[in-house]
């Protein structure tokens, strides 16, 4: 019976997985960083780049746009395994 248990719970954290990388998709990041706009998902794919051509720029602005974007991935999934209630987590 604890196999079984266990293999719900896998199913169950599966489930919450997709369902966090379809909610991380739906949401839009955008960091203005010295005169570039990025608008970036919270799944980390880039929307749009629009401002200053500048590569420098654009590659600061793309990476502040990453970092905003992990720590929203990290609040979603902190979120889903506090709902599962793993010890450690």
């Amino acid at each position: 019976m604890d196999s079984m248990k266990q293999l719900g719970d896998l199913k169950k954290m599966r489930d919450q997985a997709v369902e966090i990388q379809k909610k991380l998709a739906d949401i839009r990041i955008t960091v203005e960083h010295k005169g570039v706009t990025v608008v970036m998902t919270a799944d980390q794919k880039v929307v749009s780049i629009s401002g200053d051509n500048d590569l420098e720029k654009v590659k600061e602005a793309i990476n502040e746009s990453l970092k905003q974007a992990q720590k929203v991935a990290a609040e979603e999934m902190r979120g889903m395994m506090g709902g599962l209630g793993l010890p450690g987590m």
